[in-house]
């Protein structure tokens, strides 16, 4: 449909209800359609010219008739909404599609980027497939529990075969001391004392790691602000924000390709953030 959009303004206070948060996690535009009507007032044909559909496409969303699947749609209904980029992320989407220059981002223009996930979990089974086969893992996360630091963590299995040599792994963790710690605990409501024992945690766990394979684990003393995963070629990219730990955000996949910035810039910061960290294992 060659239609232009109107977009629906909904306040910052209906973004935030939970209602809605939950809505864009699960992808359910029904519910989120329902909500959008009850916090604009709009009918069926508003939120349909909006999003460029048809009334009647609408009204087999909102009744639980037709799902909504594709990205390319997802990315309309954002638009559409005038979704912020704390939306879009529960969404699975990337930030907002303007650059400061105002011309329209294309996912389609920036073939690095291959898939994306709704969160980490999601992702989960093709991140450790590709975990047994990988020669290099890098890791940049807060505490890392959930990846190293556990018995069932989602990376510890791949490191710790029998089969096989395991791959090389670096692990960037946030400095249980730093300053940095204490606000991002306050971020996500913990205390410091807590976040601050999941580090040591993880950094014990990975002192055992280091028996069975090669380790390299470093702290850093920056606001956490994005958690990776590099398996060779491929990074794994999810964001830390207000409220929201790294492996509840959307999850991208990455590939290196020739003249791409994407994979080249994650893996110069990473290591850049590792030349300047403190080696604790």
């Amino acid at each position: 449909m060659n239609r232009a959009l109107v977009p629906l303004d909904l306040s910052d206070t209906a973004w935030r209800h939970a209602d809605v948060r939950a809505a864009l996690r699960d992808r359910d535009i029904g519910a989120l359609f329902r909500l959008v009507q009850r916090f604009t007032g709009a009918g069926q044909a508003r939120v349909a010219t909006a999003v460029g559909m048809t009334q009647a496409r609408v009204n087999e969303i909102i009744k639980g008739r037709r799902v909504v699947t594709a990205l390319e749609v997802f990315e309309r209904i954002a638009d559409g909404l005038d979704m912020p980029d704390q939306a879009r992320h529960l969404l699975g989407l990337a930030a907002g599609r303007e650059t400061a220059a105002g011309t329209a981002f294309d996912l389609a223009t920036f073939p690095e980027v291959v898939r994306t996930y709704h969160t980490q979990a999601t992702a989960g089974g093709e991140i450790q497939r590709q975990a047994r086969q990988a020669t290099e893992l890098d890791v940049l996360a807060v505490r890392g529990l959930g990846l190293l630091g556990l018995r069932d963590s989602l990376l510890r299995p791949t490191l710790t075969r029998v089969s096989g040599p395991a791959p090389t792994l670096r692990v960037l963790l946030l400095h249980p001391e730093a300053p940095a710690l204490a606000q991002r605990a306050e971020e996500i409501g913990e205390s410091a004392e807590s976040l601050a024992g999941g580090v040591r945690l993880a950094e014990a766990r990975l002192a055992e790691l280091a028996e069975v394979c090669e380790v390299q684990a470093y702290r850093y003393r920056i606001l956490p602000t994005w958690r990776l995963i590099r398996l060779d070629s491929t990074v794994y990219v999810s964001s830390f924000d207000v409220g929201w730990e790294g492996h509840k955000s959307a999850t991208y996949k990455v590939v290196e390709t020739p003249s791409g910035p994407l994979f080249a810039g994650f893996r110069r910061m990473f290591q850049a953030m590792l030349d300047d960290g403190e080696r604790i294992v």
